[in-house]
């Protein structure tokens, strides 16, 4: 990538600019989050490290068990394998510098993830499609899992509708927002 590149969730309030240069090992990109923006929901990065540096603003951050409001100048770091959820706690814009660690296909899960917002909000869901948050989590099982439930007990619970969804023709509008 030569450039930054950016990217927007209409959803959660998320305006991202990833930074040309990442490798395999780091990707740093910047979070700008709108007043009264969240991530989507409780998650966690199998084998990635975040932190989070802000710059401005005022964020709100669970992490594990630990609840936390940091200012400009705080970080948070977030191991692997730990349920986190963060959200502005201000009444700005908050700017934040994240760093994730391994990058692996990190870049390709933001842009599919505010692809597959722009997609419910166009069709006035308040949810996205089961069918599309299986394809998701299957497609990016090593970016993120769902919070509480062992990845081998959800891998196994996926397999089933990821192949209905195939043999079925119902991952069509999924492949179609997708971005690899």
């Amino acid at each position: 990538m030569a450039a930054s590149s950016v990217i927007d969730n209409p959803l959660s309030g998320e305006h991202i600019v990833i930074h040309a240069g990442a490798t395999d090992e780091l990707l740093v990109w910047e979070l700008f989050l709108a007043p009264g923006g969240a991530v989507p929901s409780r998650h966690q990065h199998p084998r990635q490290e975040e932190r989070f540096c802000v710059i401005a603003g005022q964020m709100r951050f669970r992490v594990g068990r630990r609840s936390m409001t940091v200012g400009a100048g705080e970080a948070v770091v977030v191991p692997p394998s730990t349920v986190h959820h963060f959200a502005n706690a201000g009444a700005r814009t908050a700017h934040v510098v994240v760093e994730t660690r391994p990058a692996l296909d990190m870049e390709a899960m933001l842009r599919t993830a505010a692809a597959l917002a722009r997609d419910q909000q166009a069709a006035g869901r308040a949810f996205p499609r089961p069918v599309d948050l299986a394809l998701f989590l299957r497609d990016f099982e090593q970016e993120v899992t769902a919070p509480y439930l062992p990845p081998r007990l959800v891998q196994l619970a996926l397999r089933p509708v990821v192949w209905l969804a195939r043999t079925r023709h119902l991952d069509v509008g999924y492949r179609a927002v997708r971005i690899p």
